[in-house]
């Protein structure tokens, strides 16, 4: 295929994908930020002023960058996961890998699509925090980085959740029993630092923390971690999940009959 070809299949995929889930915007958008209002509400509103500053911060400025990049997390891998699944079970996906259209194209349409969703989430999640608190970016490039890479990381794990799913069951296994343990032991409610040296180190094997510390230092300046390994870690993970994810499109595993 010619590059234009390319571009011309890869726009088709990711506009596809970007109409999907703003056509049922009260499924796919509305939901997360209800939620996360109520988070505001009740740890902002309700419950921080009890606890009272953390590392310098109030509360709810503290827990902000959390909860936004909880939202990009969940929604970018979900869209990607439900989607591809969605295809795969419909057996459209069939057509696509005889098409003359490269894999990594097919793959980069998938994986922007979920990147697409999640950052507009976590848009919407800004904006509404201003109601709130005090936004406040200190370092913008770190900020939109590593907001960036993370969704790119967990659409491409979305779609490796797709690819190996066998049921409409299976596609929540991992966000129930692994992505959301992860998530909320990831720093997004409090600093490490108040923890034993124990379970701080415990907690250092956790990659969410990495990215959520990197975020809430792109806007509030302050971090648990080293933010340039925080950075390699999470380039590194893109890396070999993209690699992993173009190998079993290659070999087609699980998705021929």
């Amino acid at each position: 295929m010619t590059p234009h070809e390319q571009w011309v299949a890869f726009s088709t995929i990711l506009v596809k994908e970007i109409r999907r889930f703003t056509r049922i915007w009260l499924q796919t958008l509305l939901p997360p930020a209800i939620t996360i209002v109520l988070y505001f509400v009740i740890f902002g509103t309700l419950i921080g002023p009890r606890i009272g500053k953390m590392a310098g911060f109030s509360y709810i400025e503290f827990v902000v960058p959390g909860l936004i990049m909880m939202s990009v997390i969940t929604n970018s891998y979900s869209n990607v996961v439900s989607s591809f699944y969605g295809t795969k079970f419909q057996r459209s996906v069939e057509e696509l890998l005889v098409s003359p259209v490269p894999n990594y194209i097919i793959l980069l349409g998938y994986v922007i699509g979920g990147v697409c969703r999640g950052l507009m989430v976590g848009l919407i999640v800004t904006l509404l925090s201003l109601f709130f608190t005090d936004l406040q970016v200190s370092h913008v490039p770190v900020t939109v980085a590593i907001v960036f890479l993370t969704a790119v990381l967990f659409a491409l794990a979305g779609f490796i959740n797709a690819v190996f799913a066998n049921s409409f069951d299976d596609i929540s296994i991992i966000p129930t029993f692994v992505l959301t343990p992860l998530t909320y032991l990831g720093g997004v409610f409090y600093s490490i630092n108040m923890l034993p040296e124990f379970w701080q180190d415990v907690s250092k094997a956790n990659p969410i923390l990495y990215m959520v510390n990197t975020f809430r230092y792109g806007l509030l300046g302050i971090t648990d971690i080293n933010v340039a390994w925080a950075f390699s870690m999470v380039i590194g993970f893109c890396v070999v999940l993209f690699i992993f994810s173009l190998y079993l499109l290659d070999r087609g595993k699980k998705l021929r009959s």
